[in-house]
């Protein structure tokens, strides 16, 4: 029995736009190793619930949790002009074991 809202209860077309790109990155690749989770950038009003039923209905798998974390961008300068980069939301999304997703995209 599953907790929350089910996957029919959020809009198809919203629920494609929620991931916003797959993250692949030295953590990311050891998180992924060490406990079976893929990382993605989100939408930055994105809840748990909507990103787990998007990550099952774009890649067909099932999904044990989900963590999410809010990153601050940061002030950079660039000569005498300040710039900032864009918060970012990351979200770990943890799936059941004999679950994998492939972003590589190099063939097995």
């Amino acid at each position: 029995m599953s907790h929350g809202p089910n996957i029919s209860k959020f809009q198809e077309g919203r629920l494609m736009q929620v991931i916003v790109a797959p993250i692949v990155s030295e953590k990311a690749t050891m998180v992924a190793e060490k406990s079976n989770a893929v990382t993605f950038k989100v939408l930055q009003d994105a809840t748990k619930y909507e990103i787990k039923a998007a990550v099952e209905l774009m890649f067909k798998v099932e999904v044990r949790g989900v963590s999410v974390v809010n990153t601050k961008g940061k002030t950079k300068r660039f000569g005498k002009s300040v710039g900032r980069r864009d918060n970012v939301r990351k979200a770990y999304v943890m799936l059941k074991p004999g679950q994998e997703i492939n972003l590589g995209g190099e063939a097995a």
